[in-house]
């Protein structure tokens, strides 16, 4: 069961596309897998839908429009045509001998090979996104990320598998929004594949991965 959504103000920014293009395709993600966040997102594009049909008379500047909506519709419901639908292709990857199917939203973004370090893989997404960096990242099982906290904010979608930390137990299609108000070590049982939106890197805080500190902005 998903615990972990985003917030409202969130699902209203995605909603209204004032996001950037890398959170947009984090929620629209989590909304594949999220029932209770995909009936959100159905009312509040249906509310944002009749503000902009709430009046029949529309001002610009001195000039008064007159709109008959009403022959609109009747304008747009003359013409017929054949709906093709079309099933949407299943994305599977296989990372450490393990499928995985993706999001459908992530299926036409391009990303780079597996980056490989011990239990950790990443693979990162071709997407121009200002600071933002989209990845892949797994877990192997009994695989854990070093205490950390982070310099800006990472956003986490649980896309199978599970991983704890110090806050919690977190579980597919869960979505962890965490900054540097927060420390925590993932360990994962069985292993986990996640998608990752990161504004900055990582700040580890224990042990010889604290080494990787100096150049972290090299490599988030």
């Amino acid at each position: 069961m998903i615990k972990h959504h985003p917030k409202l103000e969130m699902l209203e920014s995605y909603v209204a596309g004032e996001l950037p293009a890398s959170v947009n395709i984090m929620i629209a993600a989590h909304i594949e897998m999220c029932p209770k966040c995909q009936q959100q997102v159905t009312e509040l594009t249906s509310k944002a839908a009749d503000s902009c049909f709430d009046f029949d008379t529309l001002d610009v500047g001195e000039l008064e429009l007159q709109f008959d909506f009403d022959s609109f519709v009747d304008d747009i419901t003359q013409y017929t045509y054949t709906e093709e639908i079309v099933e949407s292709e299943i994305q599977e990857i296989t990372v450490a001998d393990t499928p995985y199917c993706l999001p459908q939203v992530l299926r036409n973004i391009e990303r780079s090979n597996w980056m490989n370090l011990g239990k950790l893989s990443r693979s990162r997404f071709e997407l121009e996104d200002g600071d933002l960096r989209m990845s892949l990242l797994h877990i192997d099982a009994e695989g854990s990320v070093p205490n950390h906290t982070h310099n800006g904010f990472e956003i986490t979608l649980l896309v199978d598998g599970s991983f704890e930390d110090e806050m919690g137990t977190y579980q597919r299609g869960d979505f962890i929004w965490l900054d540097g108000n927060n420390t925590h070590t993932p360990v994962t049982k069985d292993g986990c594949l996640c998608l990752t939106v990161s504004s900055d890197s990582l700040h580890f805080t224990q042990g010889l991965s604290k080494l990787l500190n100096p150049i972290g902005k090299f490599i988030y």
